[in-house]
C-alpha cells in the first residue's frame, strides 16, 4: 500500500537514515508544533517518587482555569473525573449529609438561576453526559477480532510504560540500559526487539513498520503533527490528551523537570514520551490499508474539529456537578463557622510551663488538644513542619542528599550527622569517634551489598535461598506475628549499636552570623521571640508501618516524604547554643537562659511522643521532661481511645491494651491500613491559638499559629499564604483527586502493587501505567469512603488589607482563589467573612 503519512514513500520501505527523508516544515509551523507540544507538557503536574513522597494536586498546572473548566477538559481529553460522581453525591442527599439547606445554598452560592433544587437532585440518577474525545490510536482500532486481546490504548501504555520501568530504574535492576541516546531512541530500539508486542496487538506483522518510524523525537512530533490535519488550535489539546494516556509516567517525567528547573537546568524526559506516544499513531497507521487509513484520519478530524464546541458542551453540562461539590461543602462549612464563631477576644494567658510547637498537619490537631486539656499550663503552636529550615540531610558514612522541605523549595541548607557524646569537650576524641562509625557503617553497607547481589545472579537463586534458610522467615515470621516494638529509625541502618545514641543530625558550612540570622527567623516565624517557657519541645512528625511501599506518604506529606526528626533535632541544637543566643540578643530576641529546646517527634501511627539527644539536657531540663512523661501519656491515650473506632478497635479498651494493639497494627506486614494519615482534611487555620482553642475539630483542620500584631509588615503573612497554604491545597487535591477518580488519579488496590525502580511508583499488578495517588485502602475501609472529597476551606485572622495585600501580589494566590481551587474566610472580630467574587460578604 502506499503510507498515508508520506505518500512519496512505499510502506514496505526501511527507516531511512538520511535526514533529508522526513519532511521538515517551515520555521513557522515547527514554532507552532514546538509551543504545542510545549503546552501540553506544561499540564502535567510532577508525581514524587516513593521514597520522598509529597501530596500533589494533578490538577497543579491548571489552576489558571476554573475548576468547572478543569473538570470539562479533563472528562473531554481523557474521561477522568473532577467533581465527586454522582452516585455518591446522590448516596449523601439521601443519607442527609448534603441536606435541601446546602443544595440551595450552593444554587445562591453560584448564581444558578435556570436550576431548580428539583433538577439538581433528577440530573444525579442521570450519568455524565460527558464522552472524550477520541484519538489516532482508538478510531485504527477497529478489527472485527478485537474483543479477544487487549484494546490498541492498553496495549500501548503497557508496551510505553514497561520501557519507561527499564529506562528509568537505576535501583532495582542489575542490568541498565545505556542512556546516553536518550528515551525515544532506548524506545524505538526496544520496539524493533520485541516480537510479543505484535501479538497482544492481533499485528503479527508489526515488526515490518516499526522500522519506518522517526529516528529522532522531534521529527517524531512534525512527522505526525502536520498529517493529522487538525486544526492548530486544538493540537496542544490533543497532545495533552495523548499524554494523559500514559499519566503516571508523564508525571514522573514532570517531576524530573520540576527538579531541574529548581537546578537552574532543563529535562527532555517529558517531550520525548510525548514523542513515543504520537510515534505509536503514526506506526499504527502503518498497519493499515489506505482505506482504514482515510477513514481513521476522517473520524479524528470531524472529532477533534468540534473540539471547543464539546468542550463547551461538557462544562455547561458540569454546572449541575459543580452545585453538588458546594452542597458537600456547605455542611461542613456550617459546622466549621459555628465552631469558631464568637471567639474574638484573646484569654489572659499566664507564662506556660511548657511550649510544645506541632507540625501543622492534620493528625496533630487532636494531639494538642489533648494536651492542652490534660496540661493547663502547656501552650501548643502549630508550625510548618520543617521548622523553617531549607535544609538537605547527608546521613552518616554516605554521599546522599536527602531534601528536607516542601518541594516548592530547593534546599540551602546542609545537615550532616555528627557523633557528639554527652560530654564533648575533647573534641579530638569526637573525630576519631566520627571516624570509626563511618567506616564502620561503610564496611556494614559493603556486606549487605554483597548478600544482596548473591541471590541475583541468574543461577544464584536456588542455592542462595538454601543459604539463607532460616534467616528469611524471621522477617516473615515478623510480620505473621507482629510485635509490639518501636518505631524503627532508618536513619539509622549500618551503624553498630555503641554509636547510635551519640548520632546527632547538625548544621553544617554556616559561619556564627548566618546562623544567628537563620535562628532569628525561624523564631520570629513561629512567634517564639518573646515569653519563651523553661522547656520548649519542637514536635515534628512522622508514621510507622511495615512492607509499605507508600510508607513515606505516611510521614510528611509536604517535606519530601520524610519525618520531622533530622529538622526538630537540628533547630533544637541551633537554638541551645551558647554563640547563636548571644547573637540573637543583638536582634532584640531574649532567649532566658533558662530555657531548653527539645526536638521530639509525634508517632502517627500509635501517638507515641519520642524525645532526642535527651542525654543532653541540664538536670533542672530532664526533670521537666520526666515530671510531663505522665501528661503526654494521659494525652495519648485520649487520642487513641478517639482514634480507635475508625480502625475498628474498642475505645473502651484498657490504656496498655489498646497501646499494644495499635503498636502490632504498626509492625504488621499484612496491614493495608496502619492509620488514615490526613484522611478527612478540610480546613486549614491560620490564626491565633485562642481561636480554635477547646473547639474539637475532629482531626480535619491544619493549624499554624499566627499574631497579625506581631506581622505589621505582613512578611510572615505572605509566606503562610504562598507557601503552607500552597502545601495544605497540594494535599486537600492529592486526597480529593485519589477519592473522585481512584481509576486513573489513584493508586488503586494496595494489594496487587509492585513497586517500580526501587522508588519511581508502583503497577496495580505487573503492569499498566505508573500509579500515582493514592490507594484505595487509603481512602475507603472496606464499607465507605472515609474521606470526603471537599475542597479546602482557608480561615485567617488577619486585616483584609493585609490578605488583599498578598492576593493582589501573588498569581498563584489569585488563580487558586479566583477560579475555585479552595475557599478564603477570615475573621472579622467575633464573626467570619467569606472571599466571593472577588469581595468579602459576611456568611449567611
Amino acid at each position: 500500500m502506499t503510507d498515508v503519512l508520506n505518500p512519496t514513500r512505499p510502506a514496505s520501505a526501511s527507516a531511512p537514515t538520511e535526514a533529508a527523508a522526513w519532511p521538515h516544515p517551515d520555521g513557522l509551523q515547527a514554532d507552532r508544533i514546538h509551543a504545542a507540544c510545549r503546552r501540553a507538557c506544561e499540564a502535567i503536574a510532577p508525581a514524587w517518587p516513593l521514597d520522598s513522597a509529597i501530596a500533589v494536586n494533578p490538577h497543579w498546572s491548571r489552576i489558571g482555569m476554573p475548576v468547572r473548566r478543569v473538570a470539562a477538559r479533563m472528562a473531554v481529553l481523557a474521561g477522568i473525573q473532577v467533581f465527586p460522581p454522582r452516585e455518591r453525591q446522590a448516596q449523601a442527599w439521601a443519607e442527609g449529609r448534603i441536606t435541601a439547606a446546602d443544595l440551595q445554598q450552593a444554587l445562591q452560592q453560584l448564581h444558578e438561576a435556570e436550576l431548580t433544587p428539583e433538577a439538581c437532585v433528577a440530573a444525579l440518577a442521570r450519568p455524565l453526559p460527558v464522552q472524550p474525545l477520541p484519538l489516532l490510536i482508538d478510531v485504527l482500532d477497529n478489527d472485527p477480532q478485537r474483543h479477544t486481546r487487549l484494546t490498541w490504548r492498553q496495549a500501548i501504555t503497557h508496551q510505553v510504560s514497561q520501557t519507561c520501568a527499564a529506562w528509568f530504574d537505576q535501583h532495582q535492576a542489575d542490568w541498565q540500559p545505556a542512556r546516553k541516546q536518550g528515551l525515544y531512541a532506548f524506545w524505538r530500539e526496544t520496539l524493533q526487539h520485541d516480537h510479543g508486542i505484535g501479538l497482544l496487538m492481533g499485528l503479527p506483522h508489526i515488526g515490518r513498520s516499526i522500522d519506518a518510524l522517526p529516528p529522532t523525537a522531534r521529527e517524531a512530533e512534525h512527522w505526525v503533527i502536520e498529517r493529522l490535519g487538525l486544526p492548530p488550535a486544538v493540537w496542544a489539546d490533543y497532545l495533552e490528551s495523548v499524554l494523559l494516556t500514559v499519566n503516571g509516567w508523564a508525571s514522573w517525567c514532570a517531576y524530573l523537570g520540576w527538579q531541574a528547573r529548581l537546578a537552574g537546568r532543563e529535562d527532555p524526559h517529558l517531550r520525548e514520551l510525548l514523542a513515543i506516544r504520537l510515534a505509536w499513531g503514526a506506526l499504527l497507521l502503518d498497519c493499515k490499508d489506505d482505506l482504514a487509513a482515510r477513514q481513521a484520519f476522517a473520524t479524528v478530524q470531524r472529532e477533534w474539529g468540534r473540539a471547543p464546541e464539546v468542550l463547551a458542551h461538557a462544562e455547561q453540562a458540569l454546572r449541575v456537578d459543580e452545585v453538588w461539590q458546594v452542597a458537600l461543602e456547605a455542611g461542613y462549612q456550617r459546622g466549621l463557622a459555628a465552631s469558631l464563631a464568637g471567639r474574638a477576644s484573646s484569654p489572659a494567658v499566664p507564662t506556660p510551663e511548657v511550649q510544645a510547637a506541632f507540625c501543622i498537619d492534620v493528625r496533630s490537631e487532636p494531639l494538642r488538644r489533648a494536651l492542652e486539656a490534660a496540661c493547663p499550663g502547656m501552650q501548643t503552636l502549630g508550625v510548618a513542619g520543617f521548622f523553617g529550615l531549607p535544609l538537605a540531610y547527608t546521613p552518616l558514612g554516605t554521599a546522599a542528599q536527602r531534601p528536607q522541605l516542601p518541594g516548592l523549595l530547593a534546599p540551602a541548607v546542609t545537615v550532616g550527622d555528627v557523633l557528639v557524646p554527652a560530654d564533648a569537650r575533647d573534641a579530638a576524641a569526637a573525630a576519631k569517634l566520627q571516624r570509626q562509625a563511618e567506616q564502620a557503617r561503610q564496611h556494614r553497607f559493603a556486606l549487605g551489598d554483597q548478600w544482596h547481589a548473591a541471590s541475583r545472579w541468574p543461577g544464584a537463586a536456588f542455592s542462595f535461598v538454601e543459604a539463607a534458610g532460616l534467616g528469611y522467615l524471621g522477617r516473615l515470621g515478623r510480620w505473621l506475628r507482629p510485635g509490639v516494638q518501636d518505631r524503627a529509625r532508618d536513619d539509622l541502618d549500618g551503624l553498630p549499636a555503641r554509636y547510635r545514641s551519640v548520632c546527632r543530625p547538625q548544621l553544617l558550612g554556616l559561619d556564627d552570623e548566618a546562623r544567628v540570622t537563620l535562628a532569628a527567623r525561624v523564631l520570629q516565624s513561629m512567634g517564639l521571640v518573646r515569653g519563651l517557657a523553661p522547656l520548649v519541645l519542637l514536635v515534628g512528625h512522622g508514621s510507622q508501618s511495615a512492607n509499605n511501599a507508600h510508607a513515606a506518604a505516611l510521614d510528611c506529606g509536604a517535606c519530601c516524604g520524610q519525618t520531622g526528626e533530622v529538622n526538630a533535632r537540628s533547630l533544637a541544637g541551633l537554638l541551645n547554643d551558647a554563640a547563636v543566643r548571644e547573637g540573637l540578643k543583638a536582634q532584640g530576641i531574649e532567649v532566658p537562659a533558662a530555657t531548653v529546646f527539645v526536638a521530639a517527634l509525634h508517632n502517627t501511627a500509635t501517638d507515641e511522643i519520642e524525645g532526642f539527644d535527651l542525654d543532653r539536657l541540664s538536670p533542672d531540663a530532664r526533670t521537666r521532661w520526666d515530671r510531663l512523661q505522665p501528661v503526654v501519656e494521659a494525652a495519648a491515650d485520649q487520642v487513641r481511645r478517639e482514634r480507635a473506632p475508625r480502625l475498628g478497635l474498642d475505645p473502651t479498651a484498657p490504656a496498655d491494651v489498646l497501646h499494644r494493639q495499635l503498636r502490632r497494627r504498626a509492625n504488621d506486614g499484612a496491614q493495608t491500613r496502619p492509620e488514615w494519615g490526613l484522611a478527612g482534611n478540610a480546613a486549614f487555620l491560620i490564626a491565633p491559638r485562642h481561636r480554635s482553642q477547646n473547639v474539637n475539630l475532629g482531626g480535619r483542620a491544619f493549624l499554624h499559629d499566627y499574631d497579625a500584631a506581631q506581622d505589621p509588615q505582613g512578611e510572615w503573612l505572605t509566606q503562610l499564604m504562598t507557601a503552607p497554604m500552597l502545601v495544605t491545597h497540594w494535599i486537600n487535591w492529592q486526597y480529593h483527586a485519589s477519592t473522585c477518580d481512584p481509576v486513573r488519579l489513584g493508586s488503586g488496590n494496595k494489594l496487587l502493587h509492585n513497586v517500580v525502580g526501587g522508588t519511581l511508583g508502583v503497577f496495580e499488578g505487573n503492569g499498566g501505567d505508573l500509579r500515582i495517588g493514592l490507594a484505595r485502602q487509603s481512602l475507603h475501609d472496606g464499607r465507605r469512603w472515609v474521606h470526603e472529597p471537599l475542597r479546602l476551606t482557608v480561615v485567617i485572622d488577619a486585616p483584609q488589607a493585609a490578605i488583599d495585600a498578598v492576593i493582589a501580589g501573588h498569581a498563584v494566590v489569585r488563580d487558586l482563589l479566583a477560579n475555585g481551587w479552595l475557599h478564603l474566610w477570615r475573621f472579622e472580630g467575633p464573626t467570619l467573612q467569606r472571599l466571593a467574587e472577588g469581595r468579602w460578604q459576611g456568611l449567611a
